[in-house]
């Protein structure tokens, strides 16, 4: 899990680099690099690429992009710490609509621990100042829709095969990410290229070590470390790219981070 979440922290910080290229080509790019290697997989393992739930599986590779392009907007207008943290919401709203649309409870304390995490989205746009209400707004749309592929994953179930799974998105996310920056595209330069091909291949890795890591130990020892990937963006930040994080920015994404480590410990104790 150390090695995944740096991973999308580096991606992160390339998406950051790249202010200057449209979202969706950076879509393009993140989605290509990682459909090399989700297509090599499938065939070499004779693995249906087409898999079962097709229907379902388009489902989750739409509402996945339009999460993944919205985050990359919002990076535009957010310190990239903070976009990050605000993405990590996902799954107080998969909680939601799991009520509403798998009729699964949710315990009060996990109500709580939500109202925590949400709290401190209240801190990051009541107290800091500097903070962009548009990319907010950005961000938050991008957990939304990041909490409804955790309801379609679900959905689909172990009817299909993870990377077949990854796959769709990846696909979708190329026609998606390729025909909407057509008009806006722009040419990447020198190590540019490298940047944009990066994407694919750290948002890759970060998938592939995050699933063996899961496999190795319990989700309540290994899913709190998800959010390293929180510490590892903002230091890039600070350390990259000059952001400054006011004391009630980093209150707040301690309030967001906490609520949903809790939530996890929780969920790992009542099992």
């Amino acid at each position: 899990m150390l090695i995944s979440t740096l991973a999308f922290a580096c991606m992160n910080a390339i998406v950051k680099q790249l202010l200057h290229i449209d979202a969706f080509q950076i879509v393009f790019f993140r989605s290509i690099g990682s459909l090399v290697f989700t297509l090599t997989f499938l065939l070499k393992n004779k693995i249906p690429v087409l898999g079962n739930k097709k229907k379902l599986l388009v489902l989750r590779g739409i509402v996945g992009v339009t999460s993944m392009a919205l985050f990359f907007m919002s990076t535009k207008y957010l310190p990239i710490g903070t976009a990050v943290s605000l993405r990590y919401m996902a799954p107080i709203f998969a909680a939601i609509f799991a009520v509403f649309l798998l009729h699964e409870k949710v315990k009060s304390w996990q109500w709580l621990f939500f109202a925590i995490a949400f709290g401190g989205v209240l801190v990051l746009k009541g107290f800091d100042a500097e903070l962009n209400s548009y990319g907010l707004l950005l961000a938050c749309i991008s957990a939304i829709f990041s909490g409804l592929v955790y309801i379609t994953i679900s959905k689909i179930g172990k009817r299909d095969h993870p990377v077949v799974v990854v796959n769709y998105f990846m696909v979708i996310s190329v026609i998606v990410g390729g025909v909407l920056s057509i008009n806006n595209w722009v040419t990447p330069l020198g190590i540019e290229w490298l940047l944009l091909f990066g994407l694919g291949v750290f948002g890759y890795f970060g998938q592939i070590y995050m699933t063996k890591a899961f496999q190795a130990a319990s989700t309540n020892q290994v899913a709190p470390l998800k959010y390293l990937e929180v510490i590892y963006t903002v230091l890039f930040g600070v350390f990259i790219f000059s952001e400054v994080y006011t004391f009630w920015s980093l209150l707040g994404i301690a309030f967001i981070i906490g609520g949903l480590v809790l939530n996890i410990m929780y969920k790992g104790k009542v099992k």
